[in-house]
């Protein structure tokens, strides 16, 4: 227990006596662009500025538009706002490696990472270490259903996607495969397989649930550090749906509270910098999950960068 937060013990993964939130609605817009002020809310701007972090202000993302009916082949939804949006959050981000700080990116959704791929002050030869309820390694050549970097961003990030996507500017891939590690999918992800035959390793929510989160964390570290350091990309639907079911793709398998924190402890120290994805306001009408992330990532990232 940290912070005074009131974790799900290991018994109790349903909480029977919470209300459950509103579901996505099919063809609605996710509200995960408003998670960053409902994290500011919920208390996590102040306690991360009483452990020395300063704001870098807002980069805000383009208006979505779902272009399904008018898309041509080859591109993904939305795909100008997303190239134009993570060319400018690159550019923050250099901007805060440049001042010799290490950037904590608060989203939005996982194609967020792209443009830590992007960013030419970024500490080169770096891993990426994506922590994620899912492989999100569906990309062109195994699958003509792709259309959401959200749900692509890994294979994005590693070069295989559409070049629009995965080699903006001609700077792709963003990062080596070999020192790109996945951790918490469900045993039953579709590209698990695929992912562990491609990236540096792929640690199942099981194996985390298994052997637990510091042990993983360094299983993580040996392939994705290599002396360099990693971008740390954490989905919120890691979390199991029952503990934090504010996210657009629930699935359940996921990890508790203690046990993210205890993930993110391990890996935080070595992060170059981080991005948190996918938490849903609009699933939240209390705050209640709000507050719960805050607790997390206030613990779980207290050190982020403190061993580079």
């Amino acid at each position: 227990m940290r912070d005074g937060a009131d974790w799900p013990d290991a018994g109790d993964r349903l909480r029977t006596d919470q209300p459950r939130p509103a579901t996505p609605e099919p063809g609605a817009v996710p509200g995960t662009a408003k998670a960053p002020e409902a994290l500011r809310e919920a208390g996590l701007h102040s306690r991360l500025a009483e452990l020395g972090a300063r704001d870098a202000g807002t980069v805000l993302p383009g208006r979505y538009v779902d272009d399904d009916a008018t898309r041509p082949a080859g591109h993904v939804r939305n795909e100008a706002a997303i190239v134009d949006h993570a060319l400018r959050l690159a550019d923050r981000l250099d901007q805060v490696w440049t001042a010799g700080a290490v950037p904590l990116v608060l989203g939005g959704d996982c194609s967020l990472v792209i443009a830590a791929g992007l960013a030419d002050a970024a500490p080169t030869g770096r891993g990426l270490v994506h922590v994620d309820g899912h492989t999100d390694f569906r990309h062109p050549a195994i699958s003509d259903e792709c259309a959401s970097v959200a749900g692509e961003d890994l294979a994005a990030a590693i070069g295989l996607h559409w070049p629009a996507i995965a080699d903006i500017d001609g700077r792709g891939p963003y990062f080596d495969p070999e020192r790109a590690v996945h951790i918490g999918c469900r045993d039953d992800d579709s590209e698990l397989d695929l992912a562990r035959a491609t990236i540096g390793a792929v640690v199942p929510a099981s194996e985390v649930i298994l052997h637990g989160g510091v042990r993983a964390a360094a299983r993580v570290r040996e392939v994705a550090d290599q002396g360099a350091g990693y971008w740390l990309q954490v989905d919120v639907d890691v979390l199991d749906p029952e503990i934090m079911p504010a996210v657009d793709s629930p699935d359940p398998g996921g990890l508790r509270p203690d046990e993210l924190v205890a993930l993110l402890e391990g890996l935080a120290p070595r992060a170059v910098g981080a991005s948190i994805t996918v938490f849903d306001p609009d699933l939240d009408p209390d705050g209640r999950y709000a507050a719960l992330l805050a607790d997390i990532l206030a613990g779980g990232l207290a050190a982020l960068g403190s061993e580079l």
